[in-house]
């Protein structure tokens, strides 16, 4: 399957279909979102800035997640991943599915990193 806004839509409904079932991220993906259809048009706008680089999401990732902070963990990132993997594997053509994990990896890193990493406070140092 070629990676274009239409194919972006179909593997962002099954992709989300698959987390909405889902033991562990279904139940806070689905409290923490009230319009799914808006949403899957969000995502599907995320996606096609990321890899198609059309310029449609205008919001910010970091944001959004920080909203949730209590209830993400790192771990659930690796989870999310995992069904990621699976779905692009089955829905994509092998070159377009190793784009999009590719991505999403590099997406994920960049969220555990602003959601979870904070440096030590700076020491003073020795004059």
């Amino acid at each position: 399957m070629t990676i274009d806004d239409a194919a972006l839509g179909r593997l962002v409904d099954q992709f989300y279909a698959r987390i909405r079932a889902d033991d562990e991220l279904g139940p806070i993906f689905n409290q923490a979102i009230d319009d799914w259809p808006e949403h899957l048009e969000t995502l599907t706008a995320f996606w096609s800035s990321v890899v198609l680089t059309s310029g449609r999401y205008k919001g910010n990732p970091v944001a959004a997640h920080r909203r949730h902070h209590d209830r993400i963990t790192p771990e659930l990132f690796d989870r999310w991943l995992a069904i990621w993997r699976q779905t692009t594997a089955e829905m994509m053509a092998p070159d377009a599915a190793a784009a999009l994990q590719d991505k999403a990896n590099r997406i994920a890193e960049s969220l555990k990193l602003a959601l979870f990493f904070r440096l030590p406070p700076a020491r003073a140092e020795a004059a």
